[in-house]
Parts: C-alpha cells; sequence; structure tokens
C-alpha cells in the first residue's frame, strides 16, 4: 500500500461522528519578523530576531457553518534546529515548509475532533510531508523532526482555536467525551511496568479545569544577560526596560529563574547559579531552575555541579526546583541512562519530547517530568501531560519566548496542567514592544508584577484571544489555500 493509499485508508477509518465534529476548508500563513532588543543565547548560537508563523484556518461544522481559528509561533530556527548549517538556510527551510503545511492542513478532509484532526494529521502527513521536503534539500541538511513540529504547530493551534469558536466555548471545556470520539486508549499506551488503563479517559480527566488567574511567572537568565553592573561590556539598551537582574527582580518581583548554561564549562556554570541565588536572595525567597541546552552528553557533569552545590552552598541547592534537558535532543540516537540525574533532582524533557512515546522512552531512562510546550502542537501537548500524569511525572511549561498571540494557549496550558509552579514567559525580556497591541486587551499576560501573570483578560470561545479587539494589522498572507471568507 502506498503512503497515500494508507492516509486514504486511515482517514476513513477516523473520520468522526459526532453532531458537534468539524472539518478544515481553508487556511492562510503571515509571517511576522521581530528583532530582539538583547540577544538570547541558545545552546553553542546566539538569537537577535525571530519570524513568528501566524495561522488562520477556517473550518466547517456539520450543519455547513463556517468558523475561524488562530495559531501562531515563533519560528526560532537556533532552538528548533541546532547545526552548523548557515542561519539563512535553516530560516528559509522553515518557512518554505511552513508554506507547504499550508496547503496540506486546508485539504485534509477528516472530520472530527480537533486533538483527533491533529493527531491524524502528525501521523499520517507530516512525516512523508518532512521526508519529501528533506529528499529535495540534498545534499544539505535535513530538518528535524522537532523543525517540522514547530512549523505545523500554529495550524494545530488554530484549529483548536476555531472548534471552540464554532461552539462557542472555551477549548478547553472541549477535551471531554461529549465533544471527542476517541478516548485516550486510542492513542496512548502505558508503560510495561505500570498498571494504568487510558480506555474510558479523555483529556479532562488530567486537566485542572478551574482556570487558576494569577500564576507565578518564571523569569529567564541568559546565558549573555548582565548580572550587574560589571557585566555590561559597553552594552547599553535605553528602552525603558530593566537590564540587569536585579531590576528586573526590582520591578516585577520576580522570585523564579530559569538559568541558562553552558554545559562544556562546569566552572562557569556552577559560578553563574552561584551569581544568580546570590542577587536573587537579596529580595527574599527563591527558586531556581537549571536549562543544559542539550548541551551535555556525560551524567557526571550535571552530577558534579549538583554535588559541589549540595556539598558547599546546601541553600542554593535546596532552591534548584528541577533540571531541565542537559543532553542531546535526539533521544533515539542518546540513550544516556539519567537515573543518577534524577535521584539529585527532578529530571525533565524538553527538546527531546516530541511526543508521549518519546516521553515514555525517556521515562524508561530516568527521566522524571516532561516540559510542555505548545510550539509542539497543542494536539501533542495534551497527549503528552496526559501520559505524564498518569505516570507520576513532573510537569512544567516553557516557553519558547513566545509573544504576541503565541503567548496565550501557552500560559493556558499552564493554568490547566497542574505545573510544578507557574509559567516560564519572558518574550517581555527579549521583544516586548512586539505585543503591544495584544497588550491593550491582555495587558496582565505581556507584563509581569509581583512575580505573576493576570490571566483575567481570557474569555471568550477557542482560546479567548479577543482577536477582534486586537488593533493589529497584517500584510496579505504569503500563501492562502481553500475557502477563506466566513
Amino acid at each position: 500500500m502506498t503512503p497515500e493509499q494508507q492516509l486514504k485508508s486511515t482517514v476513513s477509518q477516523h473520520t468522526g461522528t459526532k453532531p458537534t465534529d468539524i472539518r478544515l476548508r481553508g487556511a492562510e500563513l503571515y509571517f511576522l519578523p521581530v528583532q530582539t532588543r538583547v540577544p538570547l543565547k541558545f545552546g553553542t548560537e546566539t538569537l537577535t530576531s525571530v519570524t513568528c508563523a501566524r495561522v488562520r484556518v477556517i473550518v466547517e461544522d456539520r450543519r455547513g457553518r463556517l468558523a475561524s481559528g488562530w495559531g501562531e509561533t515563533p519560528l526560532s530556527v537556533q532552538w528548533v534546529w541546532p547545526s552548523d548549517v548557515g542561519y539563512a538556510y535553516r530560516h528559509n527551510a522553515l518557512k518554505d515548509f511552513c508554506e507547504q503545511l499550508t496547503a496540506a492542513w486546508a485539504s485534509f478532509n477528516v472530520s472530527g475532533h480537533p486533538l483527533e484532526i491533529g493527531y491524524d494529521f502528525q501521523q499520517g502527513v507530516l512525516p512523508a510531508l518532512l521526508g519529501g521536503f528533506n529528499r529535495d534539500c540534498q545534499p544539505r541538511e535535513r530538518m528535524p523532526t522537532l523543525a517540522a513540529l514547530v512549523c505545523c504547530s500554529p495550524f494545530d493551534l488554530a484549529l483548536h482555536d476555531a472548534f471552540g469558536n464554532a461552539h462557542g466555548l472555551p477549548v478547553y471545556d472541549t477535551y471531554t467525551e461529549a465533544y471527542m470520539n476517541r478516548d485516550l486508549g486510542y492513542y496512548l499506551e502505558p508503560a510495561e511496568d505500570v498498571s494504568f488503563d487510558f480506555q474510558g479517559k479523555y483529556p479532562s480527566d488530567f486537566l485542572t479545569l478551574a482556570r487558576k488567574n494569577k500564576m507565578p511567572v518564571w523569569h529567564m537568565v541568559g546565558g549573555l544577560d548582565p548580572l550587574d553592573s560589571s557585566q555590561l561590556n559597553g552594552q547599553n539598551v535605553d528602552d525603558g526596560e530593566p537590564l540587569l537582574l536585579s531590576d528586573w527582580i526590582e520591578r516585577d518581583g520576580i522570585s523564579c529563574f530559569k538559568v541558562k548554561l553552558r554545559g562544556n564549562d562546569a566552572e562557569w556554570d556552577y559560578n553563574r547559579i552561584l551569581q544568580v541565588s546570590a542577587i536573587a536572595k537579596e529580595k527574599g525567597d527563591f527558586s531556581l531552575s537549571v536549562d543544559f541546552n542539550c548541551t551535555v552528553t556525560d551524567v557526571n557533569y550535571v552530577n558534579n555541579v549538583l554535588d559541589r552545590l549540595r556539598d558547599n552552598n546546601l541553600s542554593v541547592f535546596d532552591s534548584i526546583m528541577y533540571v531541565e534537558q542537559p543532553f542531546p535532543y535526539d533521544l533515539e540516537s542518546h540513550k544516556i541512562d539519567v537515573h543518577s540525574v534524577a535521584a539529585r533532582k527532578p529530571l525533565l524533557m524538553d527538546e527531546s519530547a516530541h511526543n508521549w512515546e518519546y516521553v515514555r522512552l525517556g521515562r524508561s531512562l530516568g527521566w522524571d517530568g516532561v516540559a510542555l510546550k505548545t510550539c509542539k502542537t497543542q494536539t501533542g501537548a495534551l497527549l503528552m501531560l496526559c501520559w505524564a500524569k498518569a505516570h507520576g511525572m513532573h510537569l512544567m511549561v516553557q516557553d519558547l519566548t513566545n509573544p504576541m498571540l503565541a503567548q496565550i494557549p501557552h500560559v493556558l496550558l499552564a493554568s490547566h496542567a497542574a505545573t510544578m509552579k507557574g509559567v516560564e514567559s519572558n518574550a517581555m525580556q527579549f521583544y516586548p514592544l512586539a505585543s503591544a497591541s495584544e497588550a491593550e486587551v491582555h495587558p496582565g499576560l505581556y507584563q509581569r508584577r509581583d512575580g505573576q501573570l493576570d490571566l483575567s483578560s481570557i474569555r471568550g470561545p477557542g482560546f479567548g484571544y479577543r482577536i477582534d479587539e486586537i488593533d493589529r494589522t497584517l500584510d496579505e498572507p504569503v500563501v492562502r489555500c481553500g475557502i477563506i471568507n466566513l
């Protein structure tokens, strides 16, 4: 059976039967360029600009009524595709792949709940599309799966938003048996050492449906961020925003800090943690996470840094809530036993967690938590959340420096996930002006005050964007496919 025949067979088997089902009818893609006010270091690379992919989809319900939905994701090249290949090549490849995805999504003729449609697309279309794209790119470097997921995510997010809009409901009210044709047993299998049955379970069984409107927010201390005036090195950004860590703490009331480390210089990493802690403790109690950004290949590197903190700076060691993704993100090629790290601190997968099956593999190697991201699709994040919670794993929701619309599904996921502590949100550190239009409607989402974000402005159907109230003028879409006008 050819891939096309296999997909056709899958579609015919999986088309939904609920009266609430929707079907895709059209899609359009926009690119929104954003410049950073200060550089952001990702592993061995530095980000100074990003292109956000914004998507609008049109769906049709069983009565023939049309509705639209929006999704957005920053195409953070350095994070999704670390490589020695030039930035321009990778950046253009991501944009080209988004354009191909627009046509593929608009013509994806499956009806159902957005989680069902999104899952079928990721299983039946995305791998083949990526494979074809990579064959055409030879002899240049192949685009990794993580990059393909990030390109796919604004379409998936827009689909979930459209479903809520079609039915006049917040999207998190639709992750129940009343709206879904398939239970979680269709998608998920428990680990062999766990007795758990996903049959008859739905995402709502694992979500906190009563949303909290105030959440603790994590500040990212980038590898290039000056901590005090001695580290400015002539850097001066006169835009009225803080620059030094103490100024961020003073203005935003931050007490949770994600510390970006090098992963190849243990002395620098150790001292960086101490330096951040010394500044943070001046304002009272604080929490840390440490992020090695996939640069470590030996567990002893992480263990030695943690043990040195435990032995010499116990209060700092105690303040570390979790360790994030020290090891290479290609988990199948780097099956490192990490039980010894997780025995010291919760160890959360991030880049490695492409889907729930990778989370299952990670758990078998000793990872005991997952950092969820909406940039890997809302569908994938929900399935990973459910699998991880069923297996007692730790959960956080991490940022991809999400501006504009991308911020809203991001914080909503955290509010419904019951994370270890709040949500990471750092777009206001690196490009605060990018979200000025959205901040007029949702001020508490794009500024951090008293160490928290305020979600109370999110209301209405879908993701609660209140898109009609946001005064943002878009250029013409770069691609438009299928029905667009309602």
